[in-house]
């Protein structure tokens, strides 16, 4: 049975994730039985649908196509983290959202979702995306997560505090299609997950509407109708590979293997759209690779993410 891993982040983590798979065709002894990358997902800088992580910067429309047409070549497909829960009517229409839509329109990638209201246009203006449900929906009751399930998603990512809770996880009767997060840095039951997530997304608005300004004066998030995101300030977005591996809802290579594959689940996530790159490569160390193997292909990597020849020499 595949492993099925879905990565971050196929534009912040560009290069990276390029030089991940150079290694993972060269070496493919390295990494564990099974595996298969299932998608890369994460969004463009200033997409204002964007949710779950704010994402600073600017990506120009031709980078755009050149990152989807990369992937698509490579046969993985992208999945856009378009699970801003604050969508509106006028969001709808906003010129560079529907542009990364329109331009990875080809029937292969996907979108993860949160709004009805931006759910309902996507399935109606490009219907060959394939929907993935988010986590950041909080769905934390069996019998609406089983619901949720009958629906027409293609994938269900589980709220993480279902982690670990196997008497839980075997009442979910369609477990090929629900994705486990399996290194949440999120405080298990956090009661303001929700709002945070909530906060997120205006303050993703925020900096989207600044950037189409003459940017003159300093960002000001109060005056785009953001709450300024120091002013409530979570720890847990600062946790390290060390910390979140205390949590209860972390699970191990080891558990993956041993207990959720044989109990049916096969695709699974690694969250770090905004972490450093070698805090994310211990996580792909960490999930991806075999433990005997680990020290050999972390001197790979880091070689290799120095070496730009070794992307256009494996490809």
């Amino acid at each position: 049975m595949s492993i099925k891993f879905h990565l971050p982040d196929f534009a912040v983590h560009y290069h990276f994730n390029r030089v991940f798979l150079a290694v993972l065709k060269q070496c493919p002894e390295f990494f564990i039985d099974g595996l298969e990358i299932a998608s890369f997902f994460g969004t463009f800088p200033q997409s204002l649908w964007n949710g779950g992580r704010i994402v600073n910067g600017v990506f120009d429309k031709n980078t755009v196509k050149i990152v989807v047409r990369e992937f698509d070549k490579l046969g993985i497909p992208l999945r856009f983290t378009f699970t801003n829960p604050n969508i509106t009517e006028e969001d709808l229409k906003d010129d560079f959202c529907n542009y990364v839509l329109k331009t990875a329109n080809n029937g292969k990638n996907g979108v993860i979702v949160v709004s009805p209201l931006l759910e309902e246009y996507i399935r109606t203006k490009y219907p060959d995306y394939k929907i993935t449900s988010s986590t950041c929906k909080r769905i934390t009751d069996i019998d609406a997560l089983n619901e949720e399930t009958d629906r027409n998603y293609d994938i269900v990512v589980l709220d993480y505090d279902f982690n670990n809770k196997f008497d839980v996880l075997e009442k979910i009767r369609k477990k090929d299609i629900c994705e486990i997060l399996v290194n949440a840095c999120c405080q298990p039951g956090c009661p303001k997950r929700v709002q945070h997530y909530s906060d997120i997304g205006n303050m993703q608005k925020a900096i989207c509407k600044y950037l189409k300004t003459s940017q003159k004066v300093p960002f000001d998030p109060e005056k785009y109708g953001a709450k300024d995101e120091n002013s409530d300030y979570c720890p847990y977005m600062k946790y390290d590979f060390a910390d979140v591996k205390q949590h209860s809802t972390h699970i191990t290579p080891e558990a993956i293997a041993e207990k959720y594959v044989p109990m049916g689940f096969s695709q699974f996530k690694i969250e770090g759209r905004t972490l450093n790159a070698f805090t994310l490569a211990e996580y792909y160390l960490y999930y991806l690779v075999k433990p005997e193997f680990r020290d050999k292909a972390r001197m790979v990597f880091y070689a290799h993410l120095i070496d730009k020849e070794v992307i256009s020499s494996a490809f």
